[in-house]
């Protein structure tokens, strides 16, 4: 059941250069559909929320460069709902920005703010425990965060190191003691074995008034700036009073500027199949797998003689495979990428090398 009390910021302005080539400076992994489900990321993530809170309360925060896209996949949202970044700034003045139009809306507002391009697979067990997250929330002023019971020592996500000490309103929830960025193998399995760590999801929820408080501690520059635009928000100003904003703002995330820093952090022990979907590997996890571990996005693939592979085809050409194990191979309709699954982090240095040879043209 959903709450007029409760809004949800969806954010969305990351380019996701970690899955080229589908995902490009223009058009982002967040508004594709990498399961071939015919919902993109961002889409399936506003319709996870719809349970929670009320359309009129779901705000997107996104480059102004996105506004059409978000427009086209999300014909729900009026404007005022799409709130515009005209530079990256990381995720707090993201946060920031939203926490100010929401409180001119509604001061008693809960917030659960979370990233566009994650995966549920659980959607029932994520409203269950958003709702523990919310009840914290409301009751203590507090911060809170939703922490990923772990299956494996994953290098890839940051950790959570929680403790039993009271001042919770349900078993699940843990005060967090600390936050740990990503971890080399060998700290991540004592991180496992000890039993006191959880993954970092990067969904947060808080009350604005809450949220505001820690802002004017922890970022207080970044607090006034945002505050001094209380009139605006709403109205034809608010454009050239963000813009302003956001020339000024650092460049600092959530999690470094207010969530390691602030003493009353809580976090809700969570199993609701979430990946972050942040490599190419993170996706073969998530897709069907034929009887020799093969994973395929397209009509017309044919394997032979090939295992565990992850094959995604954005066109509708005929591939025919042969003879290959732990690959990655990626089609579009200017680029093909073929490359070993533990070499998927070589990526990225593909794309600057590419940029450098060729210029924008492929990014």
């Amino acid at each position: 059941m959903s709450d007029r009390h409760t809004y949800c910021v969806i954010m969305a302005g990351g380019i996701g250069s970690r899955f080229w080539p589908m995902s490009r400076t223009a058009y982002p992994k967040q508004f594709l559909d990498f399961l071939g489900l015919g919902r993109t990321l961002i889409q399936q993530t506003f319709d996870r929320f719809l349970a929670i809170c009320p359309p009129e309360n779901i705000l997107v925060v996104t480059n102004a460069q996105y506004a059409p896209i978000v427009k086209a996949q999300l014909p729900q949202l009026k404007d005022d709902q799409i709130l515009l970044e005209p530079s990256r700034r990381n995720t707090a003045p993201c946060v920031a920005y939203a926490n100010h139009v929401i409180y001119k809306r509604d001061p008693e507002a809960r917030i659960i703010v979370a990233p566009s391009d994650h995966l549920v697979m659980k959607e029932g067990e994520f409203h269950d425990t958003v709702r523990v997250a919310l009840e914290q929330a409301t009751t203590h002023d507090c911060l809170v965060t939703l922490g990923i019971m772990p299956s494996r020592p994953d290098t890839g996500y940051g950790y959570i190191q929680f403790s039993d000490e009271a001042g919770t309103t349900h078993p699940r929830v843990k005060r967090v003691r600390t936050f740990t960025e990503k971890p080399d193998h060998d700290t991540a399995m004592k991180f496992m074995e000890s039993g006191e760590f959880l993954w970092n999801s990067g969904i947060f929820i808080w009350t604005v008034k809450s949220i505001r408080k820690a802002f004017a501690m922890h970022l207080p520059e970044m607090e006034k700036a945002f505050e001094a635009g209380h009139d605006t928000y709403g109205t034809a100003a608010e454009v050239r009073f963000i813009e302003g904003v956001y020339s000024e703002c650092a460049n600092i995330s959530i999690d470094y500027g207010i969530m390691e820093k602030a003493k009353n952090v809580f976090v809700v022990t969570s199993d609701f199949g979430w990946s972050d979907l942040g490599t190419w590997g993170s996706l073969y996890e998530h897709l069907p797998h034929d009887a020799n571990g093969n994973a395929t996005v397209g009509e017309q693939v044919m394997l032979y003689d090939s295992a565990r592979n992850v094959v995604h085809m954005h066109d509708d050409r005929l591939v025919v495979l042969q003879g290959l194990e732990d690959y990655i191979v990626v089609s579009t309709k200017d680029a093909l990428l073929v490359v070993r699954k533990h070499d998927e982090q070589k990526i990225k240095q593909f794309v600057n090398d590419a940029t450098a040879e060729w210029g924008e043209k492929f990014v």
